[in-house]
């Protein structure tokens, strides 16, 4: 499984790709690959894994963008329109080796991105990828476009007896537990955003904020930001419409509720898993 604290597999060659004559020397590499996906989608086998295809079209920088090399080997991602040709990357993507799951993330991201990005915000006009379909630019008053990343803080709230508190929103699958996210707004710091949001969500009033880490999260295009906050013995207040549920576990009833099914945690390769087990074990925040 990944682990984001570490530098990544993906070299994402920021000098090389400046210059057009490269990216199309890379397309044309007999090694190069590309990676077909939609929109929180990739092209799979039967068994999981990530596939992808050899280059053989002509290069077109409006759909074929650059992810950078792997092992020496240019990537290159496409968008998929028939989504029915692929597989949702949820499904997926506890199954995918580091590397992949990190192309398959900036794919997934970077190909949203470039969907609703072929205009200008300023004047109105087109624009035309460009640096190997890592920016955009503008084709009337010149403006650079950069791909979008939209901070979210994630949130273990833990109280004076070490309990955590877990829950679920309605749309969720059964069983399905949590740790607590929300989108950071406009003129917020982090930390701000993780007292405003538990304040909406669970009505908590937190201290001893602490950063944990954080993850790429391509449903569309998010940075989770892990954060580990402590509150008093209240009892959360839910929000209506928005949290199903909020509860506080021990150490034990998690381990039971999660044995016998009652409690479904993320998937593995979510940063709120990791911060889960990581209060299981102990290690959260050390």
């Amino acid at each position: 499984m990944i682990d984001w604290r570490n530098g990544s597999d993906l070299d994402r060659v920021a000098e090389l790709r400046i210059d057009p004559e490269w990216v199309l020397a890379a397309w044309s590499d007999p090694d190069a690959v590309l990676l077909r996906v939609g929109e929180a989608s990739v092209e799979a086998g039967a068994d999981g894994s990530l596939l992808t295809r050899r280059v053989e079209a002509a290069f077109d920088p409006e759909v074929h963008y650059l992810l950078g090399r792997i092992d020496g080997r240019p990537w290159f991602a496409t968008r998929v329109r028939a989504e029915e040709e692929l597989t949702a990357l949820r499904t997926v993507m506890d199954g995918l080796p580091a590397v992949g799951l990190q192309a398959a993330f900036t794919a997934v991201g970077l190909t949203t991105w470039h969907d609703v990005s072929r205009f200008c915000p300023r004047c109105g006009s087109a624009t035309r990828a460009v640096h190997g379909g890592q920016s955009r630019k503008c084709t009337a008053c010149g403006l650079e476009l950069y791909p979008r990343t939209d901070p979210a803080v994630i949130v273990a709230i833990v109280d004076p007896d070490n309990r955590l508190l877990l829950g679920r929103q309605p749309v969720w699958a059964p069983g399905r537990y949590s740790v607590f996210a929300g989108f950071v707004e406009v003129g917020e710091s982090l930390e701000q955003t993780v007292h405003r949001e538990m304040a909406e969500e669970v009505g908590l009033a937190l201290t001893g904020v602490t950063y944990l880490g954080s993850q790429p999260w391509p449903f569309p295009r998010s940075l989770m930001v892990g954060f580990l906050a402590h509150t008093t013995r209240d009892e959360p207040v839910p929000a209506v419409g928005e949290i199903e549920l909020a509860r506080w576990f021990t150490h034990d009833e998690l381990v039971v509720a999660m044995a016998t099914g009652e409690v479904i945690l993320p998937p593995h390769t979510s940063i709120a898993r990791r911060m889960i087990e990581s209060w299981l074990d102990g290690s959260l925040g050390s």
